[in-house]
């Protein structure tokens, strides 16, 4: 056997040495291979390497893979593949089936390691350990190039074991490191009689560490401190509450704390919020009233019932007596207004007093008696009637100015320009009254007027709503007091506070005090402190007693104060429309500048400086703010030269006024035309004065024939004259005009007689004088008819 054994060994040695005749490519090699996997002649997998020359099965692979990780234990997946010569996506998919089959291996971050590995790495951190007493695991996954959850995991199972060490706050520590902290901890716990913040503690214990350790002191976390500290409050070694973590409360600082609060509560049947802030209680409600279930909290104290039974006590008999009480004079000086009022709505006898109107609590703290509080009332009424209701005199003046003014503050007529004029048109017209030389206007509009009240020192301006400007202003004055609002409640009694000589309250204190000196000789140190809340309370109804006065009053002057504001308003409305009449004849002469002049300015002179007069005469003398503007404003217009800029400056002063000017519609032109044309008609028929006849005709002419009123002065006569000739017959213009050459020829003599020469020239001017008479006729029957010459 040995032989033929021997003999086949020779034989297949000459085998190898000899040279073949037939050689295959490396083609060739991998076709047949190819072609024997395709005849499963090769029946398992094969795994090309990097090179491609070489094919190496899967089995071999993680062969390989395992002969590594046994060499150190861990390997990286691309350290394997550069190993094999394999691609890495094929050792990443072996790899993964030899960490599947061996619990011992795991694939963490692209490598392999064994246990085996980590416990090597163990035995190394803890010899390091031992050495340095402290090691951080940011530094030891740097060393080790992992993370440190990583080193975490795995030193945690090995932490008593493997490692002699403490793993707390990312540091490892040794036994005996730990024990010395927790000694430290225990002993700064334990020396603290007060509440502390923990962090603070644990700063002052690392710069302790630090001092006795020098340069190679460990660093030591905070974390790590507090995990030592609430591991001694558990096991009892430290007695005392942590709240909210950061925050000690040793116990013998809370009985210290609880048993300082129950004796001074129990002394005083009090105690104050900011007394429990200082002893470190930062919710003082919540802990007395689980303290003292039968306590009652105010809003800076906590009382006991018996502090309530006292002041109730006391302020029952001031009600009794029918006196007062200063609740904060029964309590302890701590106790502040706002704790007063809480505590008197405890007290029983107060609020029954309260419900049966026997008692008023005023200024928070003070308690009267409804008797007394009517007394002094009563006894101050009086006295208010000092300042009587239009000055402190208490005196009504009785002349109609004043009437007129109050009928201005207080009576609201409500009357617009529209329900004017449409009362006007549905036939509620007043009586046209005859006048001796102008026609009176209608009455009516939206009039509302106030003057100052002089002699008070308190009176403030009412406000004025005029039709055009609803705006109230602080600088509008007390004569404009009118209200455009239709339905407006009318209520002359009703008015401001600010036009009542109205009593301030220290008159009302200093009058409490004068009928009561029982509060200053009560040894107060400021009765006015008391008496204020008093006087604030009794204060309104002084005013309203004043109104009421007041109101009375008016009610019982109501007619006549109506009767004199309706003749003020009459008379503004017939002088400013017989105004608006004469304007319109002005445009008759615009063409000739000279005469418009004359016209414009005789017209201001005449009429608009009387109707100027009746305003500011019935208004307040004193024209404060926008109003003194208004009036100047007129006045200025009135010296000017155009009747246009004073109608506008004169309406704008009446609506700042708060009066209402009455505008000359068609029909109210007509029936003014028409009287004035039987006014002139009767003055005419009656003029005996030859002179004065001449300016009263041509007006007439004027209504006759151009339906205008004309104010003309004698300057402007012949002018007017002149005007009419195409109006009039030749014979008519002639009998005018040689009236008005007659009437100037003795104007002229008149004025050029002198001293020696006066006998001769009054001859000439009763000459004059009788030729007029004798043209009379003549010059009436133009305007009058044929039966009148």
């Amino acid at each position: 056997m040995d032989d033929e054994l021997l003999e086949l060994q020779k034989q297949f040695e000459y085998a190898q040495q000899a040279k073949s005749s037939i050689r295959l490519s490396e083609r060739n090699v991998v076709e047949l291979v190819q072609k024997l996997h395709e005849l499963h002649i090769i029946d398992f997998d094969l795994l090309h390497t990097v090179s491609g020359k070489e094919y190496i099965t899967p089995e071999q692979l993680r062969h390989e893979i395992m002969t590594e990780i046994k060499k150190v234990g861990r390997v990286s997946l691309i350290d394997l593949a550069d190993i094999t010569g394999v691609d890495l996506y094929h050792v990443e998919k072996q790899a993964e089936q030899v960490v599947s089959g061996d619990p011992g291996l795991m694939l963490i971050q692209g490598e392999i390691i064994s246990q085996s590995y980590w416990d090597s790495v163990a035995e190394e951190i803890n010899e390091r350990l031992q050495e340095c007493s402290q090691l951080a695991l940011a530094e030891l996954a740097a060393q080790l190039q992992i993370s440190s959850e990583l080193v975490t995991s795995v030193l945690e199972p090995r932490l008593g074991t493997m490692v002699k060490g403490r793993l707390e706050g990312g540091q490892l520590y040794t036994p005996a490191y730990v024990a010395r902290v927790g000694a430290m901890v225990r002993g700064a716990a334990r020396g603290i009689t007060v509440p502390i913040n923990l962090s603070a503690l644990w700063s002052t214990l690392q710069k302790l560490l630090l001092e006795m350790d020098g340069a190679t002191g460990v660093a030591v976390e905070g974390s790590f401190f507090q995990s030592l500290f609430n591991g001694l409050v558990k096991e009892g070694e430290v007695l005392g509450s942590v709240r909210a973590g950061a925050h000690w409360t040793p116990t013998v600082f809370a009985i210290a704390q609880r048993e300082c609060i129950d004796s001074f509560f129990s002394q005083n049947s009090f105690i104050s919020y900011d007394a429990l802030h200082k002893l470190g209680i930062s919710q003082p409600v919540q802990f007395l009233q689980s303290r003292y279930p039968e306590g009652k909290h105010l809003v800076t104290v906590f009382v006991h019932p018996s502090m309530i039974e006292i002041l109730d006590a006391a302020t029952e008999d001031a009600v009794e007596r029918g006196s007062w009480i200063d609740s904060l004079s029964v309590l302890p000086a701590s106790f502040g207004s706002q704790d007063a009022s809480k505590i008197l709505s405890l007290c029983p006898s107060v609020q029954s007093a309260l419900k049966a109107n026997k008692a008023l609590i005023l200024g928070e703290s003070y308690v009267f008696s409804n008797g007394f509080v009517k007394d002094v009332y009563d006894r101050v009424e009086k006295e208010v009637e000092s300042f009587g209701l239009s000055g402190s005199s208490g005196i009504m003046p009785s002349d109609d100015s004043y009437l007129i003014k109050e009928a201005k503050v207080g009576q609201d007529t409500n009357r617009s320009s529209e329900a004017s004029e449409t009362s006007s048109e549905s036939g509620h017209k007043n009586v046209l009254e005859k006048g001796s030389k102008k026609k009176r206007g209608k009455s009516g509009g939206n009039v509302k007027s106030g003057a100052t009240e002089s002699g008070a020192d308190d009176t403030e301006y009412i406000p004025t709503k005029s039709k055009k400007n609803q705006k109230r202003g602080k600088d509008t004055p007390p004569s404009q007091v009118s209200d455009s609002k239709p339905g407006a409640k009318k209520d002359g009694g009703k008015l401001q506070e600010g036009n009542l000589n109205v009593p301030s309250e220290e008159w009302v204190i200093q009058k409490i005090m004068m009928l009561n000196p029982d509060f200053e000789e009560q040894g107060i140190d400021d009765p006015k402190t008391i008496l204020r809340p008093l006087a604030s309370y009794m204060r309104p109804m002084l005013i309203n007693y004043l109104k009421e006065k007041r109101k009375a009053l008016f009610t019982e002057n109501a007619e006549k104060m109506k009767r004199l504001l309706d003749n003020l308003q009459k008379k503004l409305d017939e002088s400013f429309l017989n105004m608006q009449l004469y304007e319109k004849a002005l445009d008759l002469f615009e063409d000739d500048q000279s005469t418009s002049v004359i016209m414009h300015r005789h017209l201001l002179r005449a009429t608009a400086a009387t109707l100027v007069d009746t305003l500011f005469l019935n208004l307040a003398k004193s024209f404060p703010g926008p109003l003194s503007k208004r009036a100047l404003a007129v006045i200025e217009a009135l010296e000017g030269k155009q009747v246009e800029t004073f109608m506008s400056a004169f309406k704008e002063l009446a609506e700042e006024s708060g009066l209402h000017l009455k505008k000359l519609d068609k029909k109210l032109e007509r029936t003014l035309l028409h009287s004035y044309r039987k006014d002139l008609t009767s003055q005419v028929s009656a003029e005996t004065d030859p002179v004065s006849l001449l300016a009263k005709v041509v007006s007439l002419l004027y209504v006759q024939v151009h339906n205008k009123a004309l104010q003309a002065p004698g300057r402007a006569i012949s002018v007017a004259v002149s005007r009419l000739k195409d109006k009039m017959d030749d014979s008519a213009y002639k009998v005018l005009t040689d009236y008005q050459t007659a009437t100037v020829t003795l104007l002229a003599l008149m004025s050029a007689a002198t001293g020696d020469e006066q006998d001769c020239s009054s001859d000439r001017i009763l000459s004059k004088r009788e030729h007029l008479e004798n043209l009379m006729p003549a010059l009436k029957g133009l305007v009058l008819g044929s039966s009148q010459s």
